[in-house]
């Protein structure tokens, strides 16, 4: 995230001394990522950040594989998933590598009776349903329907709910989640022909300062284990904080679709990446403009990566048997393309209303067995000329 922010209060110099009103030091920690080569912030604590008063045990996250290695197209209704009262326990990875975890979750209820922080991976939360805020010790965002949340992995966090009916999917990186080089100058300025720009972010704010003291849970994922740590202070003490590693939001309704004459690739609706993937926003625009432009996608074959769809909302024009909150997956290695019917069907047509996410990874993907409770099982036949 190349893009300076600052929140609270804070010394004129860093590394120097910083006083509360009492006389004593605040407590001053390195944000840092990459060793100390990446983005960083600097944040300055009423107490140590460093009080583990226990260690009380830990829990094995690792996803059930139900398919080590496939070629089968899926399709798989993300809304089949129940829902459940907690957050973690409400998140369910249905496609995964060493990369990356792509999940969805439809908890009821917000985090509130502990803290969480991932260790091994930046978060990217899509909310398809459901606002709220984000609570952090770096400050608070808040969200609705559309946004994107990115959490740089050590970020400790909670999250309120405005309701019960949340719907979010998710995404878990062991390499660090930027915006695409291409959009950006070499000071990290995001280009003119960037399809967002900096002012569209949703920063942190509101900072929270606690001063307490006691018994607080923090649960913490590392090397796919949740630890459940007991510390002496609330989390949530930093008075101020300067620098450039800090979650943020981001709208898919400001993502700005690029269009031409003819059909334009995937790439032109990046949105995120990371060393190991790509996330892309397909959001509502104006179709080809060529005279004889077809506007649904040709064939394409995935050769060097997995395809995973998830849509939002609105006229899925090149697939038919298709709803909010479903996911397909085209493997790497098969060519996929428009459902029969939808090619043809497309010429003439002006613009679509679309509202979908795509994840490709450079990895193939397992299969979960979570997904397997929702796989539809028949997808992969879906472009037979009989098939519908």
């Amino acid at each position: 995230m190349p893009i300076y922010h600052h929140l609270g209060q804070l010394p004129p110099k860093r590394h120097t001394q910083f006083r509360q009103p009492d006389g004593s030091l605040y407590h001053e920690q390195l944000f840092g990522t990459v060793g100390f080569d990446g983005m960083s912030s600097l944040l300055y604590h009423l107490r140590p950040p460093t009080q583990v008063r226990d260690v009380v045990g830990k829990t094995d996250l690792t996803p059930h594989i139900a398919e080590e290695k496939t070629l089968t197209a899926r399709k798989l209704i993300g809304f089949d998933v129940a829902s459940e009262d907690d957050f973690l326990t409400a998140r369910k990875p249905l496609l995964v590598n060493a990369s990356c975890q792509i999940g969805v979750a439809a908890p009821r209820q917000s985090l509130r009776d502990y803290f969480y922080k991932n260790a091994d991976a930046d978060e990217l939360l899509f909310i398809h349903r459901g606002s709220g805020t984000l609570r952090t010790l770096l400050g608070n965002i808040p969200f609705e329907y559309g946004d994107y949340l990115v959490i740089p992995r050590g970020v400790i966090y909670q999250i309120d709910f405005d309701t019960e009916d949340n719907r979010i999917l998710y995404t878990e990186s062991t390499d660090p989640i930027y915006t695409p080089k291409r959009y950006r100058n070499h000071f990290g300025q995001l280009l003119e022909h960037s399809p967002f720009t900096e002012r569209d972010y949703k920063l942190p704010r509101d900072l929270e300062t606690h001063d307490a003291e006691g018994e607080y849970t923090l649960k913490i994922k590392k090397q796919g284990m949740l630890h459940e740590l007991i510390y002496a202070s609330h989390p949530f003490d930093v008075v101020g904080w300067d620098g450039y590693n800090f979650p943020y939001g981001f709208s898919i309704h400001n993502f700005e679709p690029i269009t031409g004459r003819v059909h334009q690739p995937p790439p032109v609706h990046q949105t995120f990446e990371t060393k190991s993937f790509v996330v892309c926003s397909f959001c509502p625009r104006l179709y080809d403009y060529h005279p004889r432009a077809i506007p649904a996608p040709y064939n394409h074959s995935n050769i060097d990566s997995d395809e995973v769809l998830y849509y939002v909302d609105g006229d899925f024009m090149s697939r038919t048997g298709i709803g909010p909150g479903y996911l397909t997956l085209h493997p790497g290695g098969i060519p996929h393309g428009p459902h029969p019917g939808t090619y043809e069907g497309s010429i003439g047509k002006t613009g679509t209303e679309e509202l979908a996410v795509m994840i490709d990874t450079f990895r193939p993907l397992q299969v979960t067995a979570e997904a397997a409770k929702i796989d539809t099982g028949t997808y992969h036949q879906s472009w037979l000329a009989d098939a519908h």
